[in-house]
């Protein structure tokens, strides 16, 4: 899915703003027609989690219905070729109606959808955008939810959350990325795909493959633009898929030091008359797997970052630009490289400044913690769904290295994940995932649960390990929990033969507490912690990264091991440095090659 941008032949209006908002917990808002008229009785801000927004009204942990509802008038630059409705995500369901009429609706949350709502706008006259979103989750879903009852059957009471989750992160709910009504031609570029190939050491393949919604042109034309250059081709049109394969001599590479970004031009021609464009930026370069490294345009690159979350307080979820920013300065601060989209994918603009400044990604799907003895046929359809969807979205983004389609299955430690159903179903999410794109390596992190044997190292291509050594098993015993990472990874290592990185790893820390021996929850305990892990890890021949857990705490259910946050952060919630900021900014200071 493309990118929305603004130019000759492409309008966009953003809607980003207070709308009219209105609980339904009782789930009567349809059979009420609310789409006619909601009567709201509060206001929100989009985007944005409805749940610290709307705490004094008593949603902070609410789960269900909620309605949005907002009066919108279309000028007449809307008023030929195509009008869409897209939303860039609702967390995590959500219908939507225009001027009382239904249009469709959207399953799964953290990327965006659109509609053709062409014949339900009026050009010249107020409308009125209805959206229902809905934060309730269940075993097919992706990521799959629970519920207070299931915790009850499972004899899992003490593992009980509140509000009920399956992961560690806070369940916010809402429109938590913007809403656009944009406009295209009657024919116009519908996708664009950019695949690089270096060639020797002078030249790469570029292959673009352009979607095009109709046959009615004659041609496609494109230019390459650089600082200095415009390489202009073209091609023959009357199809709906047009593919180009070209070279070019002495391109200049995307890497963590310069990340040139090449701009290319796609104009639709009817007539020699240009009837649609569309502009992107690509980055040339090659990231594969050879033995026990990582190479980046053939060079050995080792990931030094973190697992991150989208969360800030008062926005949850929501898209926050000062935020971005902040957090992308700090990343380069401290002298990461990297970062894992926890769990879940982030908004796009994430990956747009990535491209821009030269940071590695692991893009990540929110499989998280699926829990074997619930999936159905549906469960798998939907991860599928979602692969595919991420995939789609984020192709062409070079920052973009590894796909994760999944993070720490069996997370309960269920023995009939061993029984081949955890190997089936992780073969055929492989097997699909390298189906829509082969030139990048895949992970699927695992838990210190799901151990050794876990059958997602059979197909990962980068073994990917989450432990907590010296926390949760061994806790305030570093000597030990550094002897045991050491002996387990050598043994994955070599009964896997595959490179490893350590996803996460890191301790709870409350900025301000101190000891002078190693304490819990000191900042003193969470320093030598990684500092410990970071060399052990950097002493291996088969490591090929290091992601501290987490970049800054977040907020997370309730749970009497978490004080409102998970506080592993080595920045607050608010990107405050603790003491293991600066640590491992000097660690990071110097070059593992």
């Amino acid at each position: 899915m493309l990118n929305l941008q603004v130019n000759s032949f492409r309008k966009k209006n953003n809607l980003c703003g207070i709308w009219n908002f209105r609980i339904d917990q009782e789930k009567i808002g349809e059979a009420e027609k609310w789409y006619n008229l909601l009567k709201p009785e509060l206001d929100i801000a989009v985007p944005g989690s409805w749940n610290e927004q709307l705490e004094a009204e008593g949603l902070m942990n609410y789960i269900g219905d909620v309605w949005y509802q907002k009066e919108l008038f279309i000028t007449n630059e809307f008023n030929e070729g195509n009008i869409f409705l897209r939303i860039d995500s609702a967390d995590y369901s959500c219908k939507v109606w225009i001027n009382g009429e239904y249009v469709g609706e959207n399953h799964g949350g953290f990327l965006p959808f659109e509609f053709d709502i062409t014949r339900y706008i009026f050009v010249n006259k107020i409308n009125l955008i209805t959206i229902k979103v809905n934060n309730e989750l269940n075993c097919n879903t992706i990521p799959q939810g629970i519920t207070a009852e299931d915790y009850e059957i499972e004899n899992r009471i003490r593992e009980e959350t509140y509000p009920p989750a399956r992961f560690d992160f806070f369940p916010f709910g809402g429109i938590n990325r913007p809403i656009y009504i944009y406009s295209t031609p009657q024919e116009f570029i519908k996708d664009v795909k950019i695949q690089t190939k270096l060639i020797g050491d002078t030249s790469a393949k570029l292959i673009i493959d352009t979607n095009i919604n109709s046959t009615n042109f004659d041609q496609i034309k494109y230019e390459i633009i650089d600082d200095n250059n415009v390489l202009e081709f073209t091609e023959i049109g009357n199809t709906h898929l047009v593919k180009s394969q070209l070279t070019i001599q002495n391109p200049k590479l995307w890497n963590l030091e310069n990340p040139f970004l090449y701009k290319l031009v796609i104009t639709l021609l009817k007539k020699d008359l240009p009837i649609d464009q569309y502009s992107m930026n690509f980055g040339i370069r090659d990231i594969k797997i050879e033995g026990n490294k990582l190479l980046l345009n053939n060079k050995p690159i080792f990931l030094r970052g973190f697992g991150k979350h989208e969360d800030f307080p008062i926005f949850g979820k929501g898209l926050n630009l000062p935020l971005l920013v902040k957090d992308f300065t700090l990343l380069k601060w401290i002298n990461a490289n990297s970062f894992r989209t926890s769990h879940y994918p982030y908004a796009e603009e994430w990956l747009d400044y990535a491209d821009k400044k030269g940071i590695l990604v692991i893009d990540e799907i929110p499989a998280v913690s699926l829990d074997f003895r619930k999936t159905t046929d549906q469960t798998l359809q939907n991860h599928k769904n979602f692969i595919k969807k991420l995939i789609d979205r984020d192709y062409n983004h070079p920052c973009v290295i590894m796909w994760a389609p999944g993070n720490e299955p069996n997370i309960v430690g269920e023995e009939s994940y061993y029984n081949g159903s955890g190997e089936k179903y992780w073969n055929e999410i492989y097997d699909y995932t390298k189906s829509l794109d082969d030139s990048r390596p895949i992970t699927i992190p695992n838990c210190q649960r799901a151990g050794v044997d876990d059958p997602v190292f059979k197909f990962s291509d980068v073994i990917s390990l989450n432990r907590y050594y010296g926390w949760y098993e061994n806790p305030g015993n570093l000597d030990t929990a550094i002897i045991r990472m050491e002996s387990e990874m050598d043994l994955i290592a070599n009964k896997y033969q595959k490179p490893i990185i350590v996803t996460e790893f890191g301790t709870d820390t409350v900025p301000g507490l101190h000891s002078i021996s190693d304490q819990m929850f000191t900042e003193e305990y969470q320093s030598k912690f990684l500092e410990l892990y970071c060399k052990l890890i950097e002493s291996k021949s088969y490591t090929i990264g290091e992601h501290v857990w987490n970049f800054a705490d977040f907020k997370t259910p309730q749970h009497f091991r978490r004080v409102v946050n998970n506080l592993k952060g080595v920045f607050t919630r608010t990107r405050d440095p603790k003491q293991a900021a600066y640590t491992l900014k000097k660690i990071w200071s110097v070059s593992k090659f």
